[in-house]
């Protein structure tokens, strides 16, 4: 029964590796991240709308609350 040849996995993991970074590193950079602090004082005036806030939804308080009137 014949060895299994494992003198190129070295290669292949490394190649395998460093191209799936480069494939991440494209896919990563035509991606918007969200700033969460404001990096100047222009940017506090200008706040950008997250898309949970676009749209108002009343929130009701449990039957059970004590605040409820």
């Amino acid at each position: 029964m014949p060895q299994l040849d494992t003198s190129t996995w070295f290669l292949v993991i490394t190649l395998m590796t460093i191209s799936l970074f480069c494939v991440y590193q494209l896919k990563m950079i035509n991606q918007t991240m969200i700033s969460i602090t404001p990096q100047d004082q222009k940017d506090i005036n200008t706040k950008q709308q997250l898309p949970w806030e676009k749209s108002w939804t009343k929130i009701y308080l449990p039957p059970s609350s004590p605040l409820q009137s």
